[in-house]
């Protein structure tokens, strides 16, 4: 995808996420190179040149910013943060305070920071709702209420139920009349990106920056009933996964089961996306015509839309009439970036 040295500029200036992965802005009178969202002071346009990879920069001469680490994907955790995930991963239960991650050598008000910026909440919420999630399943199992509370880390039943019905919405022993919706995060090329998932399968993956994403966790805790808590699953490992192979050239479809709630023609209409071979474009007219409603061309387009599982159900492969791109919630340089990628897999795997 060729992208003009002013729009580069401006996403620079602007500090612009969509752009994530898209370019690196080399500067020349420091010899660095950044991503588009540092937050280092911003050069004069004429001592800029973009490359589209790191190897490129590199390969010029330019050294990786140490404001922004260019040479890791957006927003991946710093080493001292990943191992503190992996850790209360494994064990959900336990109960990190000041203490606890000063003893890890951790400062716990740059770990309140990271999760405030990159997850929305404390660290200290974060691992509430971990336990919580923990807590749900030994319900769904059939653990009583007691030892569901003390298997999760809760030191008593009353602690536990205030925080079952705070985060939940009904006390522990209702737990039956919910859907617990587990939601994480994780980087891909082009940014990190949300994904929310029920026992059932995935009901969201959106970029981080998308800017009805509060809409969309609002319209599926709606939907089904239920409650958003960060945590891990299957289909959410498994979504992972394929995204990685996905990206890396390897995968061509996705198997990872979903959980779409929409209405009957939403769903019509993210099926037949689903069917769009990879590397592929249909229009939305085209569309509106293969599911028997030639003249339903908003209504498909407002479907596409309200797709909450991106690259999944493939939303940017429909186009326009006229081969322009058209609308798409990642924005339109994610839209273009996805369409070269798959067809240079497709061209290389003729």
């Amino acid at each position: 995808m060729t992208i003009s040295a002013d729009t580069m500029y401006d996403a620079l200036l602007r500090k612009d996420a969509a752009y994530e992965g898209l370019f690196y802005a080399a500067i020349r009178t420091t010899g660095i190179f950044c991503r588009p969202t540092c937050t280092a002071r911003k050069p004069k346009r004429e001592n800029v040149e973009y490359f589209t990879t790191p190897k490129d920069a590199l390969r010029h001469g330019y050294r990786p910013c140490k404001v922004c680490s260019p040479m890791t994907a957006a927003g991946d955790a710093p080493p001292e943060i990943g191992r503190l995930l992996t850790r209360i991963a494994e064990r959900p239960d336990m109960r990190l305070r000041d203490g606890d991650l000063r003893a890890l050598q951790l400062e716990p008000s740059r770990v309140r920071r990271w999760f405030k910026k990159h997850h929305g909440i404390t660290f200290q919420s974060y691992q509430r709702m971990l336990r919580i999630n923990t807590a749900f399943k030994k319900l769904v199992q059939g653990e009583s209420v007691t030892g569901a509370a003390y298997e999760s880390g809760f030191g008593s039943v009353s602690g536990f139920s205030d925080a079952f019905r705070s985060l939940i919405g009904t006390p522990p022993s209702a737990h039956g009349t919910t859907t617990i919706i587990t939601i994480t995060r994780f980087t891909t090329p082009l940014g990190p990106m949300f994904a929310c998932a029920t026992e059932k399968g995935i009901c969201l993956l959106e970029y981080t920056d998308r800017r009805m994403l509060e809409t969309e966790l609002r319209d599926i805790r709606k939907r089904l009933n239920g409650a958003i808590l960060f945590g891990s699953n299957i289909h959410l490992e498994q979504l992972q996964k394929e995204l990685k192979e996905y990206f890396a050239g390897s995968r061509t479809q996705f198997d990872v089961p979903l959980d779409a709630p929409g209405t009957e023609f939403q769903k019509k209409v993210w099926t037949l996306l689903r069917k769009i071979p990879y590397g592929k474009t249909f229009s939305y007219a085209g569309q509106a015509e293969r599911i028997g409603r030639p003249t339903a061309v908003r209504a498909v387009a407002n479907a596409n839309g309200q797709n909450r599982i991106s690259i999944v159900i493939p939303c940017h492969r429909v186009i326009g009439s006229d081969g322009t791109l058209t609308g798409y919630g990642g924005g339109l340089q994610r839209k273009q970036w996805l369409l070269d990628h798959e067809k240079s897999i497709s061209r290389r795997n003729r």
